[in-house]
């Protein structure tokens, strides 16, 4: 494993995971995946207010995967998903480690059958 990976976290990659920490937060990506929407639009799924939305959608901005818009006088909120491509980079660098993990269990797990097939009666 890269013993550099952490360094390679920076503010950004920060803010982009404590967005992502909040299932209201996720939710509101997944709706914007489908499209730009109003805080209106937004908040009608969930039982909550436009205000405690906006907040939600202000950490949003601030880690980069939301822009606000000005169309007229609606702001739709547009979904910026360069910032997560980000995260998911950083993720993929332990995927190597996992799968030595794995394979190393797998490797643990053949030789006990083997010992068992062999012995058994061995406890």
């Amino acid at each position: 494993m890269n013993i550099g990976i952490a360094s390679q976290s920076g503010p950004n990659l920060d803010a982009v995971f404590a967005a992502l920490a909040d299932p209201t937060r996720r939710a509101i990506l997944s709706k914007l995946s489908s499209g730009d929407a109003s805080v209106n639009e937004i908040a009608s799924p969930f039982d909550m207010s436009q205000p405690a939305i906006s907040k939600h959608l202000k950490v949003l901005e601030r880690a980069g995967l939301v822009t606000r818009l000005v169309d007229q006088q609606r702001r739709p909120a547009h979904l910026n998903a360069a910032p997560m491509k980000e995260a998911v980079a950083w993720l993929e660098e332990f995927r190597d480690f996992w799968a030595g993990s794995f394979d190393q269990l797998d490797s643990l797990l053949t030789d006990l059958q083997k010992t068992e097939m062999k012995d058994p009666d061995h406890e």
